[in-house]
């Protein structure tokens, strides 16, 4: 049997910081920002007794209860891919599936098959997240140590998220850890512009594959290549899926992911574009996350807001185009003050400024809450904290988050801590009673995009 050295690969979450809605449109893009909070996956191989085959690949999350998912495999005809079935632990208990994992998994393992001819051996899945993807990581006491990968001690639907896109980074450092591990170097390298091309590809079709629905994208973009200003892809380019096992799935995934050709001959060319050059910060500030407890139904208030401006083209154009302008005058300022050093944070505040401004006129005339007024309570009185620049409410709005820009100094983190340690927030039926706590998260932003990281460094918190 084929040995394969153990492989680390870990994927930053994100923030949309300008562009909300707007992303969904390919005339338009988003102000995307990488964060240092990631999902590491590490894969080993299954040690075996003399004369045992497995045909089994077992994925594990450690920090979660319940959090064990046993997966059987074999490899199909007719340009099929491989066959996923999860195993049952117990013929009596239903089985606790996880989508994105089951479709990260048939998609990858599908493409490997499609690109070479490898034996796909046992392997062991651990997948850890980062302490900020998820509200309840904070000890109670202040003073106590934190795990570096906190064990929350509920199962995974029963941990509350904070919004820094844990899907989207755990498919994509999955994804890339199952080509590293089983593909050769001249096949798949993290490390080189063309693997990671078609990394993001297979991503984002697994991704959309599991969430049932062709999504934007950015946040897929941001956990491959980090920071960046992201025009989305044509939806086209995903209309039609199939599952993996089914007839020719392999090999037009592979096609797809490749940019050779469709199944029918056409062009298969990703027109996504990634701008990773237009995006910086200015030395000496950063980002801040502002995790609020109550939450939105982001979903729900997309729909509204997408039937608003189909209702209303003249009105919501009109707005769309504001924004735009307004969200890509903050990346240009951010990159002209990053270059030459020169702190024109005035003009910055300017134009956080104008994007609410923009955003508030969208809220009341769709009827969305994308900036209620609790939000605007909290961006205001924030904003008056000697240090911060500005803050929006990011992606989809609601009440969910803020991000801040602010200096990169201490006592300014320090002044915000002591403003929201005593803040009452007010929740969507505009009493403090059924509003969240307010916590500073930390993360800051991240430009580097997927990444291999050391096996070694995860030995110790892996059972094996």
């Amino acid at each position: 049997m084929v040995t394969r050295d153990a492989v680390a690969v870990s994927a930053p979450g994100k923030v949309l910081l300008a562009g909300g809605y707007l992303v969904l449109d390919r005339a338009y893009t988003g102000l995307v920002f990488g964060l240092d909070a990631r999902m590491h996956v590490v894969v080993e191989p299954i040690s075996t007794t003399n004369g045992v085959v497995l045909n089994e690949i077992v994925v594990n999350s450690p920090q979660f209860a319940d959090a064990v998912w046993e997966y059987g495999y074999r490899l199909v005809g007719r340009g099929g891919g491989m066959s996923i079935t999860q195993l049952r632990v117990d013929a009596d208990l239903s089985l606790n599936r996880n989508i994105f994992i089951e479709t990260a998994l048939g998609y990858a393992i599908s493409y490997i098959a499609a690109v070479s001819s490898p034996q796909i051996t046992p392997a062991s899945v651990t997948i850890l997240a980062d302490n900020d993807y998820y509200s309840a990581s904070q000890p109670n006491d202040k003073n106590a140590p934190k795990a570096r990968f906190h064990n929350f001690g509920v199962p995974i639907s029963k941990a509350p998220k904070t919004g820094l896109g844990s899907s989207a980074a755990l498919v994509t450092a999955f994804t890339a850890a199952m080509l590293s591990y089983y593909l050769p170097k001249d096949l798949f390298d993290l490390s080189t512009e063309p693997s990671k091309r078609r990394l993001h590809n297979l991503t984002q079709a697994a991704h959309c594959a599991a969430q049932g629905k062709v999504g934007s994208g950015f946040d897929v973009a941001s956990a491959v290549y980090g920071s960046c200003l992201y025009r989305r892809f044509s939806p086209n380019i995903l209309a039609s899926s199939a599952d993996p096992g089914s007839a020719d799935f392999a090999t037009a995934l592979k096609d797809l992911v490749d940019e050779t050709s469709n199944a029918d001959g056409s062009a298969s060319t990703w027109n996504t574009e990634i701008h990773r050059d237009a995006v910086k910060v200015p030395k000496g500030l950063r980002l801040v996350m502002c995790d609020v407890s109550c939450g939105s139904q982001t979903p729900g208030m997309v729909k509204k807001v997408l039937a608003w401006r189909k209702q209303n083209p003249e009105e919501a154009d009109a707005i769309w185009a504001d924004l735009h302008t307004a969200n890509e005058s903050l990346a240009k300022e951010m990159k002209a003050m990053a270059e030459a050093q020169n702190f024109g944070l005035e003009r910055l505040r300017a134009c956080f400024t104008r994007i609410r401004e923009v955003i508030r006129l969208m809220s009341e005339k769709s009827g969305v809450p994308i900036e209620p007024l609790a939000q605007t309570e909290l961006l205001d009185a924030c904003e008056k904290v000697d240090g911060v620049i500005g803050g929006v409410v990011p992606g989809a709005g609601g009440y969910d988050a803020i991000s801040l820009l602010i200096e990169d100094k201490v006592e300014v983190i320090a002044e915000l801590g002591k403003l929201l340690a005593g803040w009452r927030f007010r929740g969507e039926d505009g009493k403090s009673e059924s509003g969240g706590r307010v916590t500073i998260l930390g993360v800051r932003e991240e430009m580097e995009g997927v990444r291999a990281e050391r096996w070694a460094d995860y030995k110790s918190l892996i059972a094996t």
